[in-house]
C-alpha cells in the first residue's frame, strides 16, 4: 500500500466514529413523559413507536425519546417536565392524564406538545378548540372521563341483583369531580344506590374494599383513572379475592383477569399521538393539527373470571361483547 493511500485509510478510519457520533447527536429528540410507569405500558409505547415508524421515525435510527415516568406519583409531574423541556427536545408527548399535560405545558409556552388526555381538552383549558387547538399544543381525548355512565350501565346488566353499587375514584385526579357526577346521575336513572369511595394511594384502595366487604356491596366501577392503570394487577386482585364484580376502563384489566372493561382502543390512540409527534418532527405545526377523538371503543367480558365469582353472563349481553375471554 502507498504512503498516501495509507494515511488516507487511517485517517477515513479514524473519522468513522466521529462521524457516527455526529449523526447520531443531529437525530432529533422526543421528550416523553407519563403519570404512569414503563412496566405497565409496555403494549401503550409499542403502539406509539409503531405510529412514530408510519413516519418513518425509528427510535435508535432516526430519532431518540427521552422517558420520564412519574409511576403514579402526582407530584413529580412538574419537575419532570422541567427537566425535559430543559433538554434539546423537539417535541414532548404527554401520556397518562390532564396532570401530564398540565405540567408540561407549565414547563413550556415554545416546545411542541402532544397530549394524550381523558377530559376534553377546551374545557381544561388546554386548547382553544378541537379543529384549531392554536398555540404549542395538541393531542388525543381518549374520553375516559365520558365513559363512566356507559360502564355503570353495563355493570347493571351484568350484576342486574345489584341494588347497590361502589365507584372507586382518586380525588386527585382533575375530572374526578365529573366522574362523580355522572356516576351518581346514571346512578339515579337506573334506580341504584351509588357509594363513592375515595382512593389516591394503596392504602386507600384497600381500605376501599374492606369498605365494600364490610357493607355487602354487590358490583364495583373503577373510574378512569392514571393511578389505576398504574395498579391494575392489585385492583384485580383484591376484586377477584374478594369476589366483587367490577367492571374498568381498559381492556388490560379484563385480560389481567378483571370481570369486563369498556372504553376506548387506547393502543390506537397512542399510536395516533406517535402519528402527530411525527408530523410536528417533520415541520407540522399543533396549532395546526385538530385535536384527535377516537371512534372506536371495546366492550371486553372475561368469562373465567364470571364463573369464578359465580355471576351468570346474560347472553344477550356476551353477544354484544367485542371480546369475550374463556
Amino acid at each position: 500500500m502507498r504512503r498516501r493511500d495509507f494515511i488516507t485509510f487511517v485517517g477515513g478510519t479514524a473519522a468513522w466514529p466521529l462521524v457516527a457520533r455526529a449523526q447520531q447527536q443531529a437525530m432529533p429528540v422526543i421528550g416523553y413523559l407519563s403519570s404512569r410507569s414503563p412496566e405497565d405500558t409496555a403494549d401503550l409505547l409499542a403502539a406509539f413507536r409503531s405510529g412514530l415508524a408510519e413516519g418513518a421515525f425509528i427510535e435508535g435510527q432516526t430519532v431518540t425519546i427521552e422517558y420520564r415516568f412519574a409511576r403514579g406519583q402526582y407530584d413529580r409531574l412538574p419537575a419532570l417536565a422541567a427537566e425535559l423541556a430543559n433538554k434539546p427536545i423537539k417535541v414532548l408527548v404527554t401520556t397518562g392524564g390532564e396532570l401530564s399535560a398540565f405540567a408540561a405545558k407549565a414547563a413550556t409556552s415554545v416546545i411542541p406538545i402532544v397530549f394524550t388526555i381523558g377530559g376534553d381538552p377546551v374545557k381544561l383549558g388546554l386548547v382553544v378548540s378541537y379543529s384549531r387547538p392554536g398555540g404549542n399544543i395538541t393531542g388525543v381525548n381518549i374520553l375516559t372521563t365520558t365513559m363512566e355512565t356507559k360502564r355503570l350501565d353495563l355493570l347493571h346488566e351484568l350484576i342486574p341483583q345489584a341494588a347497590i353499587i361502589a365507584a372507586l375514584v382518586d380525588p386527585k385526579s382533575p375530572p374526578s369531580d365529573i366522574e362523580v357526577r355522572d356516576v351518581e346521575q346514571a346512578a339515579r336513572a337506573l334506580g341504584l344506590q351509588v357509594r363513592i369511595l375515595h382512593a389516591s394511594t394503596d392504602e386507600e384502595i384497600d381500605a376501599a374494599f374492606a369498605t365494600i366487604v364490610r357493607e355487602h356491596i354487590q358490583a364495583l366501577a373503577v373510574t378512569g383513572n392514571p393511578f389505576y392503570d398504574t395498579r391494575r394487577l392489585k385492583l384485580v386482585a383484591l376484586s377477584t379475592q374478594h369476589k366483587v364484580p367490577t367492571i374498568y376502563q381498559f381492556r388490560e384489566f379484563a385480560e389481567a383477569g378483571g370481570l369486563a372493561s369498556y372504553g376506548v382502543h387506547v393502543q390506537a390512540a397512542y399510536r395516533q399521538a406517535g402519528q402527530y409527534a411525527a408530523r410536528i418532527l417533520r415541520g407540522a405545526k399543533p396549532a395546526d393539527l385538530p385535536v384527535i377523538e377516537p371512534t372506536k371503543f371495546e366492550f371486553v367480558i372475561n368469562l373465567k373470571t364470571a364463573r369464578a365469582m359465580g355471576v351468570e353472563v346474560p347472553p344477550g349481553l356476551s353477544a354484544r361483547a367485542d371480546e369475550v375471554i374463556e
